[in-house]
């Protein structure tokens, strides 16, 4: 691989990194014993991964096209917006700085986890569960949500945002997500966002952790790859118009 290619790789780590840290971030402080903002409630969590989302893009912007998610990398290669070549660096660029994000939240709460005698609650710091356990409905629920974030990308590229408030606005849209579909599964909606700590989860010597849940793995990885490619196939309908 060229320079280039390794700078965007470099770009999609630090974003995925930021992204999982401060997203993973909000869950540990609401979830965990004993923190300063223990029970602080869903709306936090959306709005906390809403703003790491938003930060994420900031963070990588400038080396990469800070897709932090590989169902976008697929979506946009399917929409033609995207190199196919690029889609496995950017993954496993993704992948990896979701692993780095999700050890630096146990490092920040390192005395918090002996604190905390649920496994179900710290595995649910690193990566998503569904409330009701539901494999067809949790499927959907992933394809609903992350084709929602898809779409809204694609059209985005045909608005007259700025450069500096499209963060911003892939921000709230997260948060909306988070609010309005994200009660069933915990809104994984990225591949890179729950297969990256789910990995650091089953490797950390974690105090009170169980088993990572590997049987429920595949649902946030599959769904939002099938949603990604089902939004991107749509846009595809849509013709393009000059206003």
């Amino acid at each position: 691989m060229d320079t280039s290619v390794w700078l965007q790789m470099l770009g999609e780590f630090i974003g995925t990194l930021v992204l999982v840290l401060m997203g993973d971030g909000v869950v540990a402080a609401n979830s965990l014993r004993k923190s300063k903002s223990e029970n602080a409630g869903w709306v936090t969590i959306a709005l906390g991964w809403g703003a790491a989302v938003t930060l994420g893009i900031y963070a990588s912007s400038f080396l990469s096209l800070a897709h932090l998610n590989p169902a976008v990398s697929i979506a946009m290669a399917v929409a033609g917006e995207f190199s196919w070549s690029l889609v496995l660096p950017y993954s496993i660029a993704q992948i990896a700085g979701g692993v780095v994000g999700a050890t630096l939240v146990w490092l920040n709460y390192y005395p918090h986890w002996e604190e905390t005698k649920d496994p179900a609650t710290i595995l649910g710091v690193f990566s998503t569960a569904p409330a009701i356990r539901n494999t067809i409905w949790n499927v959907f629920s992933e394809i609903l949500g992350t084709a929602v974030l898809v779409f809204s990308l694609l059209v985005f590229t045909r608005g007259d945002f700025t450069d500096g408030l499209n963060p911003i606005v892939v921000g709230l849209l997260i948060v909306s997500i988070g609010l309005s579909l994200g009660g069933s599964t915990g809104y994984a909606i990225n591949p890179a966002r729950d297969l990256g700590p789910r990995i650091a989860h089953q490797l950390l010597p974690i105090k009170n952790k169980g088993n990572s849940d590997w049987g429920y793995s595949w649902v946030p990885v599959v769904g939002p790859i099938i949603g990604g490619v089902l939004a991107a196939l749509l846009y595809l309908l849509i013709p393009a118009t000059q206003l």
